[in-house]
């Protein structure tokens, strides 16, 4: 009997973590394990996740660190071999911007949501009528009723008002899905605020007795530390896998697209085209963006065709040096929020985050400077996109003054810009995704990416490992 044939088309984390597993994971290949095929459209694999040298360290350009309690991804990073890489983070805690002053974000918070009055009073920047709105909750709620699913914006500011959620809870949920909180599905993104809501009465009261986690995980709570990164950047990850699976014998074929998605003859189910070339598979992973999986595959399906309605939200981030003397932190926490509409010279910030990138991992610390990142937009915010890169350093880097009073000049400087990096998991995102899982299902297609389990790195690894469960499981 020939060889089995699978082709994972996109090489992002997801698909990377899926090649892993269909070339026969931790174990490594096996008499039975299928040719494995990796396209990728860009010249590097990786996705966000990479890393370049910057102020004489390397640094991630993407994400810097990954959530430990879900544990997809220091799983595969222990596969590897390489669990005395993982790095724990190394300080806590956050500051928010309100009113041209820095405030630390008390505890008692859950993914900017307050659990109870103290947590709120005790933040100086918010008006009485935001503290008269949290001791309401608390002893006597407003009623609000809830469907299936709802937006975060809807049901915060129903039960805590209008300023405690654009100015306290949008700077954190809304960041980190560089979108709007009145626009992403309280299903999708915070399940527990939609549990919290369904209870009825005090939200604080029904947050603080769930322990919420945010995101549509069901994975086990470990007892890691919060977040890890790895000593050589998140990024090391990817281009570790990438090495592996090549040593492996996986093909993976870069700066090559899939142009089409065709139904095979004979023994192959599937013909995947590229500009040059035609690969015939028995099994499809499609680890591509909702965008570009719908292309492929929206002519087999509408369900699959649905997933061009999933919009990304872009992003770009401005890595910072400055000299320790020349820098002024606030005492201890590892970044700052920023409210959106924060006003700025005539216009609104640009900024909506700060992260001390050598407070928050060991391996960029220095004694003579300190690195740190200022991020910049979100779904409705496509400003920076006008900037070029000398424009974009000099305004972020002005705002970044203002944010730490007292600092002076950057040494250097870094724009890195992510275009259409993050999808936007609006009402009724879980609907369309179990849609379009079901389709693919029926055509004999796996999918995995950040469009249908969380946009986490965690999130990403399952959902690849997962699709090649699935195409395992299809080759029998």
């Amino acid at each position: 009997m020939s060889r089995t044939s699978v082709v994972v088309i996109g090489g992002g984390i997801s698909g990377l973590a899926a090649a892993w597993d269909l070339s026969g994971g931790e174990r490594g290949p096996g008499p039975n394990s299928p040719r494995v095929e990796v396209l990728e459209a860009s010249q590097r694999v990786g996705g966000s996740l990479a890393t370049t040298t910057f102020a004489g360290r390397t640094i991630d350009v993407g994400p810097d660190g990954f959530l430990a309690r879900r544990p997809e991804a220091t799983a595969l990073v222990r596969e590897l071999g390489w669990g005395d890489r993982l790095e724990a983070i190394g300080a806590s805690g956050a500051w928010l911007w309100l009113g041209e002053r820095l405030y630390e974000i008390p505890r008692g918070v859950a993914l900017g949501v307050p659990t109870s009055y103290a947590s709120v009073a005790s933040l100086g920047g918010l008006s009485y009528r935001a503290r008269l709105a949290a001791r309401r909750d608390q002893w006597l709620p407003r009623r609000l009723t809830v469907g299936e699913d709802e937006t975060i914006g809807r049901i915060v500011r129903a039960k805590l008002g209008a300023e405690l959620a654009y100015r306290f809870v949008e700077p954190m949920v809304g960041g980190i899905q560089a979108g709007r909180i009145d626009d992403l599905s309280a299903k999708s993104v915070f399940p527990a605020l939609l549990e919290a809501a369904r209870a009825g009465g005090s939200l604080m009261a029904a947050m603080r007795a769930s322990a919420p986690s945010p995101g549509p995980s069901t994975a086990p709570v470990t007892p890691d530390p919060l977040f890890y990164s790895l000593a050589e950047g998140v990024g090391s990850l990817a281009t570790e896998l990438a090495a592996r699976l090549e040593g492996r014998g996986v093909i993976i074929r870069r700066a090559t697209a899939a142009t089409a998605l065709r139904r095979g003859e004979g023994a192959y189910a599937w013909d995947v085209d590229t500009d040059s070339t035609t690969t015939p598979a028995h099994a499809v992973v499609l680890a591509t963006s909702a965008a570009a999986s719908a292309r492929l595959a929206g002519p087999l399906d509408p369900d699959l065709a649905a997933l061009a309605r999933v919009t990304s939200a872009g992003a770009a981030m401005v890595t910072l040096q400055f000299d320790r003397s020349e820098v002024v932190l606030p005492e201890r926490g590892t970044g700052v929020l920023v409210p959106l509409a924060t006003p700025w010279r005539g216009d609104t910030m640009l900024v909506t985050a700060l992260t001390f990138l050598d407070r928050k991992w060991a391996h960029l610390r220095r004694d003579d400077d300190v690195v740190l990142r200022a991020h910049v937009g979100r779904i409705d915010d496509r400003r920076w996109i006008d900037l070029d890169d000398d424009a974009l350093i000099e305004r972020v880097t002005d705002e970044v003054r203002h944010l730490l009073a007292g600092t002076g000049a950057a040494r250097d400087a870094l724009a890195q810009r992510f275009p259409d990096g993050l999808p936007q998991y609006r009402v009724g995102h879980d609907r369309l995704v179990a849609a379009a899982r079901a389709a693919a299902a029926r055509a004999g297609l796996e999918l995995a990416g950040a469009t249908y389990d969380g946009v986490g790195i965690p999130a990403s690894i399952g959902s690849g490992r997962r699709a090649a469960a699935g195409a395992l499981a299809r080759l029998g």
